[in-house]
């Protein structure tokens, strides 16, 4: 499992986190956990793969933002089933 946290550009209300949510869910097979926050310019979400970073970049330039960094890390799951 993977986390990603994209520091992203241009987002101005709640309507962009809203857009920004549907790309990513759109874009990356099997995303969740995804939150986008206008105020602090991010958004984040879980993968079972990590994403392509060019492809995500490419995605935001086209609809009128700019991913500005991507962090992914590995992430462990945890609870009673992910051990």
């Amino acid at each position: 499992m993977y986390k990603t946290t994209l520091k992203i550009d241009d987002m101005m209300c709640s309507m962009c986190e809203v857009h920004v949510n549907d790309l990513i869910r759109n874009k990356i097979p099997g995303a969740m956990k995804i939150k986008s926050s206008y105020r602090k310019g991010e958004s984040t979400f879980m993968s079972e793969e990590a994403p392509d970073e060019q492809m995500l970049k490419e995605a935001f330039t086209g609809i009128g933002y700019e991913v500005k960094s991507m962090q992914t890390e590995a992430v462990e799951k945890k609870g009673m089933f992910g051990r």
